[in-house]
């Protein structure tokens, strides 16, 4: 049973988070409201994976961010999911910075239904990935002129863009609706063009992939 614990100011929301994760078989060890709380709850408590809204009280900013990443720097790989309104590509950019796994975001309007939010929440408490769609298409259009990324043909791409995802080659080959050995092919060549060595590690090879990206992002 993964414990979790959950950062969300409006009791309602963190009420209705609560009662779904307890019945796909969570334990939620603590329910806050505010940054501090957060914080001392990572640390003290050292949950399985946190969901996280970016801001909370007292100034409603980033105190939620802030906590988390403050938390993984003393605790590396704590899982941490996102929520958010909004793409917020520094956000996106801080959290995969470290490259050590357990790391979701995702948007709140985007969440179309229960089964997939519980998906995502244990794929970041298995150490995995769990990013919006969205978050990763603005990532990719943010480096677009770079030059390994423009080598990447459209086939490539939208691979990549589901690697970010967080899903396998099997999953991709479903989604895209080709065969495992054409998705593998593409992924070689993705990690090739990028300059990334490949790896069997689905989680690894993705966390390495937005780092990448977003390290070009930002410089």
């Amino acid at each position: 049973m993964n414990r979790v614990l959950i950062a969300e100011d409006l009791y309602l929301l963190r009420e209705g988070l609560v009662h779904l994760l307890q019945a796909h078989g969570f334990e939620v060890v603590a329910a806050v409201e505010s940054g501090p709380e957060l914080l001392r709850g990572l640390l003290e408590l050292r949950p399985d994976v946190s969901i996280v809204d970016v801001r909370l009280p007292p100034t409603f900013t980033d105190e939620g961010l802030q906590a988390s990443l403050r938390a993984r720097r003393e605790v590396p790989g704590l899982p941490i999911l996102v929520l958010s309104q909004h793409v917020e590509q520094l956000y996106a950019r801080e959290l995969l910075a470290d490259g050590s796994g357990g790391i979701g975001y995702l948007l709140k309007d985007r969440v179309f239904n229960a089964e997939q939010f519980v998906d995502a929440v244990r794929r970041v408490a298995a150490g995995g990935t769990a990013m919006d769609p969205e978050v990763i298409a603005k990532l990719l259009a943010g480096n677009a002129r770079n030059e390994p990324l423009a080598a990447l043909t459209p086939r490539e791409r939208e691979v990549l863009e589901q690697m970010a995802e967080g899903r396998s080659n099997a999953a991709i080959s479903q989604r895209l609706h080709l065969s495992e050995s054409t998705v593998a092919k593409h992924t070689a060549g993705i990690f090739t063009k990028l300059g990334l060595a490949p790896s069997d590690d689905d989680n690894r090879r993705v966390l390495a992939v937005l780092a990448h990206l977003d390290s070009r992002q930002s410089s």
